[in-house]
């Protein structure tokens, strides 16, 4: 016969395969790691349209106003917008009910030199989106050329402005906000399980048959551990794999994999923790819920959050800072298994 944890750990996570909540949320964190590459094309172009180009997709605006050469000449300045020109604002918001033309700015000179654009998009829908994109984009390079003419009238010299830089969408999305989403949510999940699990021991009064075992308290809390502290790792990378397989670069994968075990090692505690000291499935869930996000909403407030250091590890540009977090991530899960076996170990006498 093994070693008693390692076989409760197998229990553990034969178990799992009866959660259908957490197979089902195994299968789409899959889905979305297996086919990120689509997933990421079609998510960008929700939030940021005019990443994608295409005839399909080009904006035509219909200008009025006596500076209508002038917001004319920017926004024609793309070839994702076109410029129809009208004589006054009645013939444009006629041409507007119509279709058209699928947007209005009407621009008009002020006394000194500016210029006061009024902006109608149409009401809401996916080309709603797509309208303000590019309106806004236009209308901020108005802005910096309005700026750069008239900056000879200044008699003192303002802060200059940040240079006009986008990042690659599809790089920021993949790196910021589906990576970290990959990463923490096993963890997080790990956390949740746990909590359940010795929940429903203690509820059902099961404890007392694994302590015939013989197991004590602190090695069944060992055992279940072993088993969903492991398996967050274990799951990130294979998405890691997938992501790689997709074309996505990842660098420095076992940090990641430190990281992220590190995470679940507190999750994974503070869930078995508040189980035990709850003792019902219900409550424990709740309230290991309220705490993990409330520790995720407090790690945000670091110099890096945890997104921040995903992100920074997976593209290869991680700080001295970077390192010391990792290192203070992985101490407080240290720390909080301790205090974890600790507690344990006072329950059971």
């Amino acid at each position: 016969m093994g070693n008693p944890r390692v076989v409760l750990a197998r229990r553990t996570l034969g178990s799992l395969r009866s959660e259908k909540t957490i197979v089902l949320a195994l299968v789409i964190q899959l889905f979305i790691a297996g086919f990120s590459s689509f997933l990421v094309v079609g998510l960008v172009s929700l939030y940021d349209p005019g990443t994608t180009n295409g005839d399909a997709l080009t904006v035509s605006v219909g200008v009025t106003g006596n500076a209508s050469s002038d917001v004319a000449a920017t926004i024609a300045d793309d070839d994702s917008r076109s410029v129809v020109p009208y004589p006054s604002q009645a013939a444009a918001s006629a041409a507007f009910q119509r279709g058209d033309v699928q947007a209005l700015v009407h621009a008009t000179r002020q006394p000194g030199g500016r210029i006061l654009a009024a902006a109608t998009a149409p009401e809401g829908s996916f080309r709603t989106t797509l309208v303000v994109t590019e309106l806004k984009g236009a209308l901020s390079t108005l802005e910096r050329e309005r700026r750069a003419d008239l900056d000879h009238r200044l008699e003192r010299t303002p802060v200059d402005l940040p240079p006009d830089e986008r990042s690659n969408p599809y790089f920021s999305f993949t790196y910021t906000v589906l990576l970290p989403l990959l990463a923490f949510l096993p963890a997080f999940i790990s956390g949740s399980v746990m909590a359940d699990s010795m929940a429903e021991e203690l509820e059902r009064d099961t404890l007392s048959l694994l302590r015939v075992a013989p197991l004590s308290l602190p090695e069944i809390v060992d055992g279940k551990a072993i088993a969903l502290v492991g398996l967050a790792p274990a799951q990130v990378a294979l998405w890691l794999l997938l992501l790689w397989l997709n074309g996505t670069h990842i660098a420095n994968p076992l940090a990641l994999l430190a990281l992220v075990a590190g995470v679940a090692a507190v999750l994974v505690a503070t869930g078995a923790a508040l189980a035990l000291r709850v003792g019902a499935r219900r409550e424990a869930q709740l309230l290991y819920s309220f705490v993990a996000l409330a520790v995720f909403g407090v790690a945000s407030l670091l110099p890096q959050s945890p997104q921040n250091l995903i992100a920074r590890l997976a593209v290869d540009s991680p700080t001295t800072l970077t390192w010391g977090l990792l290192g203070v991530a992985l101490t407080v899960a240290a720390a909080s298994y301790t205090g974890l076996r600790w507690l344990a170990g006072g329950a059971e006498t």
